[in-house]
């Protein structure tokens, strides 16, 4: 049996971060990785003939000092500023995201654009009273025709699910700050073409124009502070997945039992555990079965693969990414990769695009076959008119579980009775990140739940309630405009608690 302080679950942005703030300190740390190859989690870049692509993409940026400068600390020499470009698809044309008011009228016509202003006023004249679902946060804010056009069908696509099904939190968690008043007030900016002082904090962070990036995409990141873990006597096993945990509570010690992909076993013993993975595994995995098991269950994933199609492009893109909230595709959003980092196309000729495709694990798009969905790919980037199927010469798909944690209309119950008996009779069970917190958090408060959980566990008591990081932080999931605006901005600090007395509602 392998023996450490503390364990570690999870090699992505919230793990690596717990273990790479608690090694620096002195303790004594194991993460394991069920991948057989990459750290960083979603975060990871995965690597395919020399072309590198991001799960997703991620834009370097935060609020948080503290993440600015791990970020700065584990990749000193690596990063590079990008411009922020993208683009809405709808009906066969193309919107400037965030919107070019003159562009968007020409697009939307005349008769639209005044009846999506007359929808808005009704909405602010009769709101939805204490809005609870997706669909009555977003036509409170920008009424109902804005909502069908811009909101509501690549969100359908990206959970599977009706507007009127998920939580208004979900909204009100990734979309805050923005109102159409300020989105109408920027496009007319970007529309006549002034640009706002990048030392100005002023504005909604959906509104970013630049952001930095490792040069060799996201991963560079979590594998340099992989590395850097080690270094520092640490311990990253990768290939292992966790199937069983116990607690001994006369011993206040665990008992971890992993199985690797060749079906050899191993067993840890530690002290604390820290977990990033999925709340529905890690309950399943603990004995004897705690009572919100069932609660556990009921907790919902959203799953997406991406199609990544390489070859030649005829016309310039620009773009980092475009959303198609066309309802006659599939795809819900398109990566070129190349515009992330130029080091991300070996050759620096070809077009690197990911097609995004949301899905469960299971269903039809996640079972199919890969050459049956590079098909799909490029049927309907042909559609979309980026790419003719001719162009491609190589594609691959690449497969991701458990992307999103899901905000339906029972999540909120179902993760506030999980931490009540995991607070009450497992103490020493600290859970961080994403899908660790069943939270749609992004890198950097990822990160930051992963730190301030580090420093409790260094205090031996509950000095900050992580569950805050996102929810009382004025945060949005375009973030502040790149690290120069994040080493200006207020610091992201937590609230204080004191120990066993952390607020439960989710």
């Amino acid at each position: 049996m392998q023996r450490s302080d503390i364990f570690v679950i999870g090699a992505g942005p919230a793990g690596l971060t717990t273990a790479y703030t608690l090694a620096k300190a002195g303790r004594d740390v194991i993460v394991i990785e069920k991948d057989p190859a990459y750290v960083g989690g979603i975060s990871r870049t995965v690597n395919y003939k020399g072309f590198l692509f991001d799960i997703g993409g991620h834009r370097f940026f935060s609020k948080s000092r503290e993440v600015v400068a791990l970020w700065d600390e584990i990749l000193p020499d690596d990063f590079i500023e990008r411009p922020r470009l993208s683009r809405i698809f709808y009906r066969g044309k193309f919107y400037s995201y965030p919107l070019k008011a003159f562009e968007a009228l020409h697009n939307l016509g005349l008769l639209q654009s005044t009846a999506c202003m007359l929808s808005f006023g009704l909405a602010k004249l009769f709101p939805v009273k204490a809005p609870k679902t997706f669909h009555q946060w977003v036509r409170n804010q920008f009424g109902e025709r804005l909502f069908a056009i811009f909101f509501k069908t690549y969100t359908e696509k990206v959970w599977g699910m009706s507007c009127d099904e998920i939580s208004a939190d979900w909204a009100a968690q990734r979309i805050r700050g923005l109102s159409l008043g300020a989105a109408i007030a920027d496009g007319l900016r970007r529309s006549l073409g002034r640009e706002k002082s990048k030392d100005s904090g002023d504005g909604p962070k959906t509104l970013i124009e630049c952001f930095r990036y490792p040069r060799r995409g996201p991963g560079m990141m979590w594998e340099a502070a992989a590395e850097k873990l080690k270094a520092m006597g640490g311990r990253v096993l990768m290939d292992r997945t966790l199937e069983r945990i116990a607690y001994d509570e006369a011993r206040r010690l665990w008992t971890i039992e992993v199985v690797r992909s060749d079906g050899g076993r191993e067993t840890f013993a530690a002290n604390e555990i820290v977990s990033s993975a999925p709340i529905r595994e890690l309950i399943s995995a603990l004995t004897p079965a705690p009572l919100s098991l069932l609660h556990a269950r009921e907790l919902k994933y959203r799953d997406f693969l991406t199609v990544v199609l390489i070859g030649r492009c005829e016309r310039d893109l620009p773009d980092n990414w475009i959303y198609i909230h066309d309802e006659t595709v599939k795809v819900g959003r398109v990566q070129n990769f190349r515009s992330w980092s130029p080091e991300m196309v070996p050759d620096h000729v070809s077009t690197c695009l990911g097609l995004e495709y949301f899905c469960f694990e299971g269903d039809g798009l996640w079972s199919a076959d890969d050459a049956d969905l590079v098909a799909l790919g490029k049927a309907e980037i042909a559609k979309i008119g980026l790419m003719r199927p001719q162009d491609v010469r190589d594609a691959c798909v690449v497969r991701q579980a458990k992307a999103y944690p899901v905000y339906d209309e029972d999540y909120s119950n179902n993760v506030a009775v999980i931490r009540r008996e995991l607070r009450l009779r497992f103490p020493t069970l600290h859970l961080v990140g994403r899908n660790g917190m069943h939270k749609y958090n992004n890198q950097d408060h990822a990160m930051m739940t992963g730190m301030l959980t580090a420093a409790n566990i260094l205090a031996g008591e509950t000095l900050y309630d992580v569950w805050q990081v996102n929810e009382d932080a004025e945060y949005t999931e375009a973030g502040f405009s790149g690290a120069e605006h994040a080493l200006k901005s207020e610091r992201l600090v937590p609230r204080r608690v004191a120990a066993g007395h952390d607020d439960l509602a989710a």
